[in-house]
């Protein structure tokens, strides 16, 4: 895991820069486009950001690749993480031309491309990583004759696996190919067709500030990587070390655990809200061109609403239940999945967080405020790496998730005043108490049965507490957002 994150933490900004902000940007314009009926321009709108993002993705494919050495070297201070590095690198080639497509499709309002190509590439990525992974494992004398330079099977099994991130942004370009072939283009009712410089400056215009931004980001992961294997010390008692892991290398397994187990279990929720952005980008970008503002107020709401109802269960639940839930997710891995326990549940305030934000920084953009989320997210760096370095000498791995949540519950609250400094909007406090109060009750009821549950078995803990936790949600916020709504019913 460590040379797999390693991989992905100069990937990810990468990746970033070139790649996430061209969605939205396409997204943004197209909608715009097709709120004006001028579908002519939505189609060149497509064709230029697939000839200028092809070009830019091909350059950070390149970049990726002449950094592979050095940055494995010199950053990680683990040279055998390069091959990792470079299979991972064309990637970002085939991200750009998948993003182009992904952001007409949301632009015209149907999610339903997006989510068939992310499925299919989410299949892709397990079954060829997993394989190719597999491959190298049962055959490591034939394939490290082929790479001289590597003395750990370890190093080549990681960029196996992760050469199935690359297959599948490869069949995610191959499956808008097919859904081309067969879409047909909805008739403009508008003769005005944009031109190509102007639509370039409209894309760049919105997907530098937000790529940017996704950079920033993603440094969070440099500085875990970075201040994780520095700041907890190696433990040379081989004795006292997890089975298998070398002398003088507890911090990279720390690390690997914290970066592959941790992160990737909170990223899942914020996953789902960041689609949930996405949809909100073409409904606020309407209701903001069309100066509708009892829309805006009421899609504003929804959208954070939305956000929050899903991840506030979804952070009691997996805090309440953090040991079970990682035990089952990780059975190979139980020396791993330990050290990750009290750090997953140390993250779940600023996984909410960043659930909401994620609706917040697509509205910021859809305003046109691009900018802003940038500053937003330099200010929640900067805070992280100061709690880094404050808080990972005293607590350890501990450290790096409390800082992570204090980063992000800063990233919200000034995403938050931004938007409603620059939209307007004036969000009632009530629904959202209501669903912080559910959560609790939530989080009381799952605790309680997994208390009584004991000795049952993990799967059997977490199938009985989530059941009941999520009775529990549902009974209490069809209470209080049930009742509130029957009060505001005119009489």
């Amino acid at each position: 895991m460590s040379y797999f994150s390693c991989a992905y933490s100069l990937f990810m900004p990468v990746y970033a820069l070139t790649v996430t902000g061209v969605t939205s940007a396409v997204a943004r314009l197209t909608a715009r486009c097709a709120a004006q009926g001028s579908y002519g321009s939505a189609l060149r709108v497509r064709r230029t950001a697939l000839a200028v993002f092809s070009l830019a993705g091909l350059a950070g494919s390149v970049f990726t690749l002449a950094l592979a050495v050095p940055f494995s070297r010199y950053s990680a201070d683990s040279p055998e993480a390069a091959p990792a590095v470079a299979m991972i690198a064309p990637a970002v080639f085939f991200g750009c031309i998948t993003a182009v497509e992904r952001g007409y499709y949301e632009g015209l309002s149907n999610m339903f491309p997006t989510a068939l190509s992310q499925v299919a590439e989410g299949f892709v990525k397990v079954g060829a990583g997993l394989f190719l992974c597999s491959y190298t494992v049962s055959h490591s004398e034939a394939v490290l004759r082929y790479f001289p330079y590597v003395t750990d099977i370890r190093a080549l099994a990681a960029a196996a696996g992760i050469l199935g991130v690359t297959v599948s942004s490869l069949g995610a370009v191959l499956f808008f190919a097919v859904i081309r072939v067969f879409s047909r283009s909805p008739h403009s009712s508008s003769d005005k067709v944009m031109s190509r410089r102007e639509i370039v400056g409209e894309l760049f215009s919105v997907a530098l500030p937000i790529g940017i931004s996704a950079v920033v980001t993603n440094l969070t992961a440099l500085i875990d990587m970075w201040t994780v294997i520095e700041f907890i010390p190696d433990v040379e008692d081989i004795s006292a070390l997890p089975a298998g892991t070398p002398a003088g290398e507890y911090s990279r397994f720390v690390y690997g655990s914290f970066a592959g187990i941790a992160l990737t279990v909170f990223n899942l929720v914020p996953s789902v809200t960041n689609m949930l952005g996405k949809g909100a980008l073409t409904l606020i970008t309407s209701d903001w061109e069309s100066g509708d503002s009892s829309r805006l107020q009421r899609d504003s709401v929804q959208a954070l609403l939305t956000s929050a109802v899903i991840a506030v269960p979804a952070a009691v639940g997996l805090g309440v239940l953090a040991g079970e839930v990682l035990g089952v997710l990780f059975p190979r891995q139980p020396d791993e999945a330990g050290i990750c326990v009290a750090p997953l549940r140390l993250l779940m305030p600023g996984m909410v967080c960043l659930c909401i934000s994620y609706p917040l920084f697509s509205m910021l953009q859809a305003i046109g405020r691009t900018y802003l989320p940038l500053i937003i997210m330099a200010a929640g760096t900067v805070i992280k790496l100061a709690g880094n370095i404050l808080l990972i000498p005293m607590y350890g791995v501990s450290g790096a998730a409390i800082s992570t949540t204090v980063c992000y519950a800063v990233i919200l609250i000034l995403a938050l005043r931004a938007y409603i400094v620059h939209s307007g909007l004036r969000p009632e406090p009530a629904p959202f108490a209501g669903v912080l109060y559910s959560g609790a009750m939530c989080g009381g009821a799952a605790f309680l049965v997994r208390s009584a549950a004991a000795g049952l078995g993990d799967i059997a803990a977490i199938l009985i507490s989530g059941a009941a936790g999520g009775a529990v949600y549902i009974l209490v916020m069809w209470i209080c957002l049930g009742g509130r709504a029957k009060r505001k019913e005119p009489a």
